[in-house]
Formats: C-alpha cells, structure tokens, sequence
C-alpha cells in the first residue's frame, strides 16, 4: 500500500512537474476544442489556426507559472480572451486560466490573484453586455463562484505549505536546542573537571617538582578517566547525526544509577559530595532519568568551576509521579557564571513540565531544585 508521503516521493519535481502540468491541462483542452477541425465549418481556416496557436502558447506557459505566476496568469487570460473574441468555437480553454490563477494564490499573491479574478470577471460581463449571448447572466454567476473558489482553494493551500515549513523550521530548531543542550552538558562538564584536575597537578609539581608527581598522579588519572568518559557520551550524543546506514550508538542513556560517577568526578576535583535519597525509588522514564542526571551534572560543574565550595550536597526525592533534585553548596557566592547553563536546565525541566528554581542558600552557597513531573511512567507534556 502506497502512504501519502510515498506519493509525494513519486510524484514528478521541479521542470518535470512543469512540463507535466501544462500537458496535463492541454490534453482536456485540446479534446474539448477538436470539434473546431473535425467539425461543421463556421470560420476560415486561418481563424481556426490562430485560435490553435492560443491554445497552445497559453497551455504552454503553464510551464513557467511556479516560476512566474502572476505574469503566465496575465499572459493566459490576454490569451484566453482573444480566443474568445476571435473565434467562433466555444472550447474549453478557460480551464487554463483556472490553473493559472490557483498558481498565483497558492503562491502567496494574495492581492494579484483576486485582481486577475475580478478582470476575468468583468471582461466576461463586459462581453455579454456587448452582445454575445454564448454566456448568460446564469454562466456568469457560475463563473464568479469558479473564480472566488480556485482563489480560496489556492489561498488555502499556501496557508498549508506555509503551516508545514514553520512546523518544520520549528522542530528543526527545537532538535538544535536539544542537541545543544546535551553537547554542553556532556562536553562541558567532563572538559570542566580536566580543568580543575590539571590545574591541581600544576599546583602540586610546581610547590613540590621532586616528590609532586606522586601526588599528581591521582590527578593525571582522573583527567584521562573523564576525557574517557567524555568521548564516550560525545559518541552517543552525536549518534542522533548519524546517517540511517551508519551504526547507531550501543552505550545506555545515562541516568542517576550513575550518579556514583558524578560524585567521584567532583570528589577527585576536591569537592566533598554528600548523597541523600528519599522516598520509594523505581524505575523512571527515561526522559526524566536523564533530566534528573544532567542537572546534577551540569550543577556540580557550575560549583566546581565558580562556587569556590568545599562541600556539595545532592538530594534526591522520590515521590509518586515526579522525582525532585536538589543540589546545595557551602560556597561564597552563586555557582553561576558565563555560559553556566542554568537556562539549559531549566530548558530541560520545563520540556517535562516542570520546574527548576536557583538562588543563594539559607547562610552560605547556592541551591539548585528541579522538580521533574511524569505520569504512568511518561513524562507530563509541557
């Protein structure tokens, strides 16, 4: 079974689609006008040729009406009334005008497509008044409505396509902001502990060159631990920009079972972590599993690079349908600096629905709490 989108792989694009359009219309047409050659005679032969040669360059110029609309559609109905005067065989060659003027609407020439509408309509009333009754005041109206409707019809579909490219543009940009926000969270915070990590090494090689190295060692290894583990979640992270014939990233979706690895990290850049849970733990989706540990990582990286801290308290509440966060430091001011990425994790609580809150602690240091909503185990819509 064909889908629509199927379909509309299928169907011919760009020059093709314009050579099929003026076909498609000609061929109706010029079985509608055959009885003009096969036909009683009623004019000379070269009247007949000309009124051909009209169809044609009017059926022909469908072939440019994407590219130019408002001019084929003016050229067509110039086109169409001199056939008209001209001749003295009624065929169907306003079906051209037609697809022209719904061209020209679903372009988005909202003030040309009902002028070239009203012309029509007027030099056709003008026609009859003048005496020719092959259109009566019935086909007249008939033709007003055929025109205020291939004007609606074309308005409607621009609205359509314009509705797709702004859904389109919008998920774009959202899948941008979410590819940003999990690359400054990944990258940041393993490239913010290998800062703090080497500058300690230099300090301690640098007051002690013949006994420093030992004690730097420590250091050197968590710096080679964290580059590890950065370019493994920069391998996963970038997965979402593979090709469709490329592997996909086999690691786990972090979360907080792995909030054991944040603690050591920021242990190893000198900060003392304290871990509290409460409530009744489970599983959790995994949207809110991995909001939960990127705003405990991207907190303890904010502390370890501003807060001037020495002790950091994590928290972490269960309670039915939300799981909340909660990271306190003993710092001398707030953790947030030039490009902290507050705002990302509030980005990222509310897209779940919820909330994060950051401001000076009750004393001394900084609080961060996210409350993080799900329900049956998926995440409450923003």
């Amino acid at each position: 079974m064909v889908t629509g989108a199927g379909l509309r792989r299928r169907l011919p694009r760009g020059r093709v689609a314009d050579a099929t359009l003026a076909c498609a219309v000609f061929l109706p047409v010029a079985l509608g006008s055959l009885w003009s050659l096969l036909g009683p005679r009623h004019e000379p032969w070269a009247v007949t040729a000309v009124g051909w040669a009209l169809i044609t360059g009017a059926c022909g110029a469908l072939y440019w009406a994407r590219r130019a609309p408002v001019a084929v559609a003016a050229f067509v109905l110039a086109a169409t009334a001199a056939y008209y005067l001209s001749s003295d065989y009624d065929g169907p060659l306003l079906l051209v005008f037609i697809v022209a003027l719904y061209v020209v609407a679903a372009t988005g020439h909202q003030r040309a497509a009902p002028l070239l509408a009203a012309v029509a309509l007027v030099g056709t009333a003008a026609g009859t008044l003048g005496g020719n009754h092959d259109v009566n005041g019935v086909a007249l109206f008939m033709l007003a409505g055929w025109l205020v409707a291939t004007v609606a019809l074309g308005r409607l579909r621009h609205g359509r396509l314009a509705f797709a490219r702004e859904a389109e543009q919008r998920a774009a940009t959202e899948e941008r902001l979410r590819i940003a926000r999990e690359l400054h969270d990944v990258v940041g915070h393993h490239i913010s502990l290998i800062n703090v990590q080497s500058a300690a090494a230099l300090r301690r090689l640098r007051k002690d060159p013949e006994g420093g190295a030992e004690r730097a060692d420590a250091a050197l290894d968590a710096i080679k631990q964290s580059s590890k583990e950065a370019l493994r979640e920069l391998r996963a992270t970038l997965g979402v920009l593979r090709q469709a014939d490329e592997a996909a990233p086999t690691a786990p979706v972090p979360g907080l079972d792995r909030l054991g690895d944040l603690v050591d990290a920021a242990r190893l850049a000198g900060l003392q972590v304290r871990v509290r849970t409460s409530g009744e733990t489970g599983p959790l989706p995994t949207e809110v599993d991995l909001a939960a540990y990127r705003i405990v990582q991207e907190s303890l990286t904010n502390v370890a690079r501003h807060a001037h801290a020495g002790t950091v308290t994590v928290h972490v509440a269960h309670a039915p349908g939300q799981v909340t966060v909660e990271i306190t430091d003993d710092g001398r001011g707030p953790t947030a600096g030039p490009g902290s990425g507050i705002s990302g994790m509030r980005e990222r609580a509310r897209a779940l629905g919820g909330e994060l809150t950051a401001g000076p602690a009750p004393g001394r240091g900084f609080t961060v709490r996210a409350r993080l909503p799900y329900r049956n185990g998926v995440p409450t819509p923003s």
